[in-house]
């Protein structure tokens, strides 16, 4: 089955498999951002956003992505909140191995997109679905809280 979808805006079709998922057609395709974890979508190395929405691409089916907006990290890449969120994940340490950065930094922009709520219980709940085994989480949301902090200054302080 062929299927039709934008992927980091760009048009793209791609023959899949019957049954397949998501994250093994954006692999084939060499979105190397989307990590393969756990394979049941409790992890969340695989967090893409299908049409602005977090999913976890392990348990979505490929054929699902047909005529919708896929995006990688590789297509947020120059995006300007997306390298704020890198930035500050690098100055407070927050990479360790790597692995589930890519998913965080995706979640982590979905939600400073979607909702006005930059407190610290909102970004926790941003992570929720993204394990990281190296480390206690307090980093990353180190990270995220000074994006915010910076983000309600630059806006008079309103959230």
């Amino acid at each position: 089955m062929k299927i039709e979808m934008e992927l980091n805006g760009r048009p793209v079709a791609h023959e899949i498999a019957p049954g397949g998922n998501l994250l093994s057609v954006l692999r084939e395709i060499g979105q190397f951002s989307v990590k393969l974890g756990c394979e049941t979508g409790d992890c969340g190395s695989c967090t893409v956003l299908l049409d602005g929405e977090p999913v976890n691409s392990c348990v979505v089916a490929a054929a699902r992505a047909h005529g919708h907006q896929i995006t990688t990290l590789e297509g947020l890449l120059g995006d300007p909140l997306m390298k704020e969120l890198q930035h500050e994940m690098v100055v407070k340490g927050a990479v360790q191995c790597g692995y589930c950065s890519p998913g965080m930094l995706i979640s982590l922009y979905a939600h400073f997109k979607a909702s006005g709520d930059l407190s610290e219980h909102a970004l926790r709940e941003a992570l929720t679905g993204n394990l990281c085994r190296c480390t206690g989480y307090v980093k990353q949301l180190e990270a995220a809280q000074t994006v915010a902090d910076n983000r309600q200054n630059e806006s008079g302080g309103a959230s």
